[in-house]
């Protein structure tokens, strides 16, 4: 039987473990023997591309999808069986899911509703969820009548009134603007760290994950390709698609030896990544390439093109064996113009990763 955390007491949050989770639609098999450990209070993001089966591992955990395989566990108790209404979570979907002919009241005191609470307690309770979430006299206003940004706290404020240790979220803020989307999600984060519960998230928007999360999962084809904190996943990720997915990179294929490592062409890298062997590939990031005057670098290279992205120019570089460059710089450089590139670090990845 799992705790009991319908309670008005704040409470504090659920450790979720996933033990050999598998999923089959037909016979396609969108979870593929997943297992991790969710900590209590954390804020976790499974991040991947659409069809990933992070969505339907978010809804695994909530109790909307029955499993095919393995366990789900809350606090140490199996909750595989139980019912999406028996395991007292908060879940706020991707389109709100709110009732347009329900005041805004009605909307955030359903699950309370359902759980008959008395009406004075469930009163309050919904004034103290909208408080949380920013939101005051609104009440008895309809859906319709509230922007994007305010229909997605009255989610979330239905979603904590009923004070879950644990709060799943698919993609609450896709259907926002992206400034709406910066400030709701910092938001979020405090209130998430505030109440103390663990809260699951699942999003396809790497900046989103990277600035929210303590740990990110990202996941391809059913299987989590890499489990870590954000800064690990962008600086040391574990495969190409991890570096592919999370941020822009720059591939250079060759092979260590003795001496560093030597690109297809012949070019070396001298002391690059040491401690490695065999064929792979060097991971750079745009922002790690340094740029020097041509001839006092390890390569020289032509601009090919720049965009201004607002906090950086990016710029497009073409190195002399051909391959191309990505670079980030606080300056525009000139086009057709001539330079030295340096990487500050590098990410070596073995051949198949």
């Amino acid at each position: 039987m799992v705790e009991n955390f319908s309670s008005k007491a704040p409470v504090n949050g659920c450790e979720v473990v996933i033990d050999a989770v598998s999923k089959t639609f037909g016979n396609h098999a969108v979870l593929k023997d997943i297992s991790l450990t969710i900590k209590p209070g954390e804020f976790f993001t499974l991040l991947g591309p659409s069809g990933c089966g992070k969505t339907t591992l978010l809804r695994a955990i909530a109790g909307f999808h029955p499993i095919d395989g393995g366990r789900i566990l809350f606090n140490g108790h199996n909750v595989t069986s139980l019912a999406a209404w028996d395991r007292n979570i908060g879940f706020v979907f991707q389109n709100y899911a709110l009732w347009p002919n329900q005041t805004v009241f009605d909307n955030v005191a359903y699950g309370l509703k359902l759980r008959k609470v008395p009406k004075g307690e469930a009163a309050e309770r919904v004034r103290a969820a909208l408080e949380q979430v920013e939101l005051h006299g609104v009440e008895k206003r309809f859906p319709a009548e509230m922007s994007g940004g305010m229909q997605q706290r009255i989610a979330l404020a239905r979603a904590l009134v009923i004070n879950p240790p644990l709060l799943l979220m698919d993609e609450p803020m896709s259907n926002l603007d992206a400034r709406l989307r910066v400030a709701l999600r910092r938001e979020l984060r405090n209130l998430q760290k505030r109440l103390g519960l663990t809260a699951i998230y699942v999003t396809h928007d790497q900046e989103e994950a990277l600035e929210m999360s303590d740990r990110i999962a990202v996941m391809q084809n059913g299987i989590v390709q890499q489990l870590a904190d954000p800064e690990t996943i962008y600086s040391r990720p574990a495969n190409r698609f991890v570096a592919e997915f999370v941020g822009s990179a720059n591939f250079l294929e060759g092979e260590f030896d003795e001496t560093g490592f030597r690109m297809a062409d012949g070019s070396r890298l001298l002391g690059a990544a040491r401690g490695h062997s065999g064929k792979g590939t060097l991971v750079v990031r745009p922002e790690q390439v340094m740029i020097s005057q041509s001839g006092s670098a390890l390569f020289d290279a032509r601009v090919e093109d720049r965009r201004f992205m607002g906090k950086a120019w990016t710029q497009s570089l073409r190195l002399e064996n051909g391959a191309a460059l990505s670079v980030e710089t606080r300056h525009a450089l000139d086009l057709g113009s001539r330079v030295g590139v340096n990487f500050e670090t590098v990410t070596f990845l073995p051949a198949g990763a």
